[in-house]
């Protein structure tokens, strides 16, 4: 079952966050009380959980996005910020089911396409993409300067 994080398994959503999120950005080391605290102010009001078998099993985090979405030709765009099954629990199906659910959000939501991303050196992030029906729009490297 699917359910959207609240504030009675809010707990389950950050440990399961702070288990995991190093495998999903490894290059974001921001800690999951981060998140909860600002959940509902930006991208993180969107967060929702798989349960099943009295645990909390996989967490899907999705955004609408009204800027422009690389290789997108709609607004707004249904956006998969993270996605994550723990291991225990993969290979069953779960990662269909969060994302048939986030293409119907996404549907409720007026939107006509559903985008997510992976860094360019995460092939299991890349293949799992590719293999529940994303195309590749395009590779990039992004470049910072401090100043």
């Amino acid at each position: 079952m699917i359910v959207a994080v609240d504030k009675s398994n809010e707990r389950a959503w950050a440990k399961l966050w702070s288990d995991f999120s190093h495998e999903l950005w490894p290059s974001d080391p921001t800690p999951a009380s981060h998140y909860l605290q600002e959940r509902g102010k930006t991208y993180y009001h969107n967060e929702f959980l798989y349960h099943a078998n009295n645990e909390y099993e996989a967490f899907l985090s999705l955004s609408l996005r009204h800027d422009y979405v690389e290789g997108t030709k709609s607004s707004p765009v249904g956006y998969i910020e993270g996605i994550y099954v723990s291991p225990n629990f993969r290979n069953k199906g779960i990662a269909q089911e969060l994302i048939n659910f986030a293409k119907k959000w996404a549907r409720d939501n007026n939107c006509s396409q559903l985008a997510s991303d992976c860094e360019l050196g995460n092939l299991a992030s890349e293949a799992f993409h590719k293999s529940i029906g994303f195309k590749e729009a395009n590779r990039i490297i992004c470049f910072t300067m401090d100043i």
